[in-house]
């Protein structure tokens, strides 16, 4: 949240332009960067509309929270409303969405979704953008979570007439989706008088809103089952339903007239894009529509048969390998889902594929062909392994190729890291993935950062939250060797060894030894907790706590990173890997550890000087939060 006060002082504060100042510094401490023109322009003109028909409503000491920062996700509502409802007497609010638009027009294939001539693609109608807000906030903060009746929401279009945006409302409104123009700004106001009292402050509600304890995040895995088998279980913002709704839609088209199209979904880590697979995949299957989904990663594949089709052979069957379709009849699909897309490879031939099945097509052509509507999900920066080539580039050129539309649909909104924006630049930047060099982490209330002095206090210290009912999980660079699994009943070879600390990498194989989980659940189960994972069983996943020890193949020197690939130990690094792929790709995986924590992260470096920097850069003391 950027600013909170009284709807008459935020009215006084906006005459004299000290709310705008004051937002674009909250703006700029929070993010790391300052807020565009537009932005600032909309706060100029949309945020007084809202407090004047507060006022003139009489509701004056109602409580305005302004960019309302949605839990576990860096959404941001433009503003919330806290009062007492004037009939219950309870708490009340009245989650407000704002916009300028002077003319939109519901998009001639889905009333959820909208054009306006300054975008090229359809958006979210604003009457479902403030709903889905209400609902994600009742799912996920605690102080409405048993009282959803407190939540209601309003698109207001303070410069648009009913001529001119009047069409939104086909869409189905009720108490979570209503919307108002200017030209309708009477009724606007009485509405605001029917969900908000003016004899009583909203300072209290406001209060208890904030204080609100963040409901733990639904982890996509515990609940894939129900997503798949029952109904949706997942709320998805803005430009994550924009591309659930324009794969359904595209789905629709091509049965109706044997057409053929390509989507591709692209965002960074936790950006939710295997959540809208999940949710893809739930409705397909609720429809009957022919459709897969497949992943290069056996770790995520093998999960979502265990915990999704765990009754139900069938659903087990939905998860596929992007090498399952080398032979399989072109269009034998309606959808194919490829989650994790950055991970294609250059052919689906491997050292065991026979003579027979050797057809010398691409991996993508494969994808592609087996499919109505081919769904490509990737974030061309989680590349750790040679020879991956999934980008959006590859995609359309193979569809181009085809003479296949091909739409790319962008994911700016992350959930991972406790939704915060500001920690994931803090991450590329200290990893040198991104220019201007590393920046010291400006704690924010979404995300805890700390360093420590061994692994074993980074162990206790993930302990301790475990104890709290939090998950955890240790990971590290592939760093030390990686023994062959023991046979049953000999413990686990405590590979990972830091002084007098040591313990063992995750397993590798499909089944549990010695109380660890198989490879492809470590992540998932409790019982993973005891050994170190890797880069290969952490991507894809996310947990509350997340330590990560970082190795000697990457270390500080001076003023910059130094990457070794001789304290590497991953198989995948062959001598005609050149150097800088090395570079690239050693980065890369770290960045992926490190954005694993919902939560928070701890970091250990074995290389003191490295530690040290860390130390520098961060500030986190563990043993202040281990005995707070």
């Amino acid at each position: 949240m950027l600013f909170r006060e009284s709807a008459q002082t935020i009215a006084e504060r906006a005459l004299d332009s000290s709310l705008y100042l004051h937002l674009t510094e909250q703006f700029a401490h929070m993010h790391g960067y300052r807020p565009s023109a537009a932005e600032v322009r909309s706060w100029e003109r949309s945020i007084p509309a809202l407090a004047a028909a507060l006022n003139d409503a009489g509701l004056g000491e109602v409580e305005i929270m302004l960019e309302y920062a949605l839990p576990l996700n860096s959404k941001r509502a433009d503003a919330v409303l806290a009062g007492v409802h004037p009939v219950t007497g309870e708490p009340s609010y009245v989650v407000v969405e704002l916009k300028q638009w002077s003319q939109a027009e519901p998009d001639e294939d889905d009333p959820a979704l909208c054009r306006i001539d300054a975008y090229a693609h359809p958006v979210l109608n604003p009457v479902e953008q403030v709903r889905r807000y209400c609902e994600y906030l009742v799912n996920f903060n605690g102080a409405v979570a048993e009282h959803p009746h407190r939540v209601s929401g309003v698109a207001y279009l303070h410069n648009a007439t009913e001529f001119g945006v009047g069409g939104l409302r086909a869409i189905e409104l009720d108490d979570r989706g209503q919307m108002f123009t200017g030209e309708r700004r009477g009724e606007f106001i009485k509405h605001l008088r029917a969900k908000l009292s003016d004899k009583a402050a909203g300072a209290r509600a406001a209060d208890e809103l904030q204080a609100g304890k963040t409901v733990p995040s639904r982890q996509l895995m515990a609940v894939a089952a129900q997503e798949v088998r029952e109904r949706e279980q997942f709320v998805l913002l803005d430009e994550q339903q924009v591309a659930y709704r324009l794969v359904l839609n595209a789905v629709r088209k091509a049965k109706q007239s044997d057409h053929k199209e390509i989507v591709v979904i692209t965002g960074g880590p936790g950006t939710g894009k295997s959540v809208i697979a999940l949710s893809l995949l739930g409705e397909l299957y609720r429809q009957g529509v022919p459709a897969l989904h497949a992943t290069g990663s056996q770790s995520f594949t093998k999960t979502m048969r265990k915990i999704a089709g765990s009754r139900k052979r069938e659903v087990q069957d939905l998860f596929k390998y992007f090498n399952s379709f080398m032979t399989t009849e072109k269009n034998a699909l309606d959808v194919l889902i490829c989650d994790e897309a950055h991970r294609i490879r250059e052919t689906s031939a491997n050292r065991f594929t026979s003579a027979a099945h050797r057809t010398g097509r691409r991996q993508i052509d494969e994808l592609i062909d087996v499919a109505r509507v081919p769904v490509f999900l990737l974030d061309e920066h989680q590349v750790v392994r040679p020879g991956e080539m999934g980008t959006v580039e590859d995609i359309k050129a193979a569809a181009a190729a085809k003479g296949l539309q091909c739409r790319v649909v962008p994911l700016e909104s992350q959930f991972r890291c406790g939704g915060s924006d500001a920690y994931l630049r803090w991450v590329v930047r200290l990893l040198g993935l991104q220019p201007g060099g590393p920046v010291v982490w400006e704690p924010d209330d979404r995300m805890q950062l700390l360093v420590a002095d061994s692994p074993g206090e980074l162990e206790a210290f993930l302990e301790s939250r475990r104890a709290q009912g939090y998950g955890a999980r240790m990971s590290a660079g592939y760093c030390w060797r990686w023994s062959p699994e023991p046979r049953p009943g000999a413990p686990l070879p405590a590979d990972v060894v830091i002084g007098e600390w040591a313990r063992p990498w995750n397993l590798r194989g499909d089944r549990s030894v010695a109380g660890a989980p198989p490879s492809a659940l470590w992540a998932t189960d409790p019982a993973g907790f005891g050994q170190v994972g890797c880069v290969y069983t952490a991507q894809g996943f996310e947990y509350d706590w997340s330590g990560v020890i970082i190795g000697p193949d990457l270390v500080w020197r001076g003023d910059r990173w130094i990457t070794d690939r001789t304290q590497s130990k991953d198989p995948v690094f062959k001598k005609s890997t050149s150097d800088a792929d090395v570079d690239r790709l050693i980065r890369n995986t770290y960045k992926v550890l490190l954005t694993r924590g919902m939560i928070g992260t701890i970091v250990y470096s074995t290389d003191p000087e490295t530690r040290e920097k860390l130390r520098e850069l961060t500030g986190g003391v563990v043993r202040e939060l281990t005995t707070a």
